[in-house]
């Protein structure tokens, strides 16, 4: 199956030097790129891509508002990787909030970025335990952050709470699994189950969700 792909970045040689990377992918067809977030939601209802590969900060409407746009009543795709740096951490929770699947560092390697994008159009999140978590730690801990929603946690069985728990740390189904001591389909299981009974669109929703609501505290 090919993954098509909008690539989304109001620099010209980034966004040609993405295309120029991802058509050597055999997997991996670019169908088109935009140079802000306005041209960026009319090419993904023109183009209807599975991957969005979209650029912070950008002239008109940044990539945090065409995130919300894209992704505002469509539950499966596509799947919106936010390009960033360090110094815009602010800017890829907020993108985060609006639905994206995860976020990529702009010095990112080529086989890291062909990797990411096979990732979340297979419908999973990208999160690297060791970036997202203190992403979402940092901002769970300010005075200003966002409250959640109504979800209850009441609907969630002990094992379902322990599966966001974990799922929260940045461990992966497997280690879930070994952590609980079931097998990886019943882990797997437990993560789904999460998901739809919070009503959560994929596993860095969760993370979010998970610090928010207390189940994990952050760091230090």
């Amino acid at each position: 199956m090919t993954i098509t792909v909008l690539v989304v970045d109001d620099q010209p040689l980034v966004r040609d030097g993405f295309e120029l990377i991802l058509e050597l992918q055999p997997d991996i067809r670019v169908v088109g790129t935009a140079a802000d977030g306005h041209a960026a939601v009319a090419a993904v209802a023109r183009l209807d891509p599975d991957v969005v590969l979209m650029d912070v900060r950008m002239p008109g409407l940044d990539g945090i508002e065409a995130t919300r746009r894209i992704l505002a009543g469509r539950p499966a795709r596509p799947a919106v990787l936010i390009l960033t740096t360090f110094d815009l951490d602010d800017y890829v929770f907020g993108a985060l909030r609006a639905g994206a699947s995860g976020f990529l560092l702009k010095d990112v390697q080529r086989h890291e970025l062909a990797q990411a994008i096979r990732v979340v159009a297979a419908g999973d999140a990208l999160l690297a335990p060791g970036v997202t978590r203190r992403l979402v730690e940092a901002f769970v801990a300010r005075p200003d952050r966002p409250v959640v929603d109504g979800r209850p946690l009441g609907h969630l069985t002990p094992r379902e709470r322990d599966a966001l728990e974990l799922l929260a740390r940045g461990l992966s189904n497997a280690e879930i699994a070994a952590a609980l001591g079931v097998g990886e389909a019943t882990a797997k299981t437990h993560v789904a189950h999460v998901l739809m009974k919070l009503g959560l669109r994929d596993r860095v929703q969760a993370v979010i969700f998970a610090y928010e609501a207390g189940v994990v505290r952050p760091a230090g």
